[in-house]
Formats: structure tokens, sequence, C-alpha cells
């Protein structure tokens, strides 16, 4: 069993969000989750990190969870003027992919998101 993994980035510099996809692939391989469903977990972390700079967050703390299955936690901080955002795409990307998909809010704007593959 893997404890948790997290990491702290500025929502505002592209270059960590390449990062952040790297380092996902890691916990997804250390798992032993399939291809497939790694790039899908990735994909739905990086859509969830830009869902909270949409809603105004400056950065964002992930924490990759492999207990019981791949799981994320993406919880925005650093809140500048928080707002709704457009996110609707995001979520039908991220609701079509994971098995689970928790939204938590402050407001109108999303602060959280949980993900299980």
């Amino acid at each position: 069993m893997m404890n948790d993994f997290v990491i702290s980035f500025s929502l505002g510099d592209a270059k960590y969000f390449t990062a952040l996809r790297l380092a996902v692939g890691g916990v997804c391989a250390a798992a032993d989750l399939d291809i497939d469903s790694a790039e899908d977990f990735k994909v739905c972390v990086t859509e969830s990190c830009l869902m909270l700079k949409n809603c105004g967050f400056g950065k964002a703390r992930v924490t990759l969870r492999t207990s019981q299955g791949v799981g994320a936690e993406i919880c925005g901080e650093d809140a500048g003027e928080l707002g709704e955002g457009e996110n609707e795409i995001s979520l039908m990307l991220i609701s079509a992919l994971v098995s689970s998909c928790d939204i938590e809010k402050c407001g109108k704007a999303i602060s959280k998101v949980v993900l299980k593959v």
C-alpha cells in the first residue's frame, strides 16, 4: 500500500501541468493501473485543475491515493475572485472517464474535486 502523494503548484504556469501529468502517470504505474485507465485518469486530474483555475483559484493541491483503487483529491488554494467558470465540458469529460467524481463548491465556484478510477 502506498502513502498519499501530494503535489501543490501554481495553476498559472503551464509547465507545472506537465509535471503533474508525469507524477499522476507514475502513481498509476505504481498501482498497476492499465495504460488506458491511466491516460484517462491523467486527463481527469488535469481537467480538474483547469476547472479550479477557471473558478478563480491560483494554486492547487493534488493528493493521489492508491488505497482501494486509484483516486485523487484536487483542492483549490490561493483564492482570488471566485466565480462559476466555464466548466461544463470538463465536467462531462470527467464524469465519462472515471467511476466516481464528487464536486464541492464554495458559493458557485468549484473548490474541490474527488476522483476515483
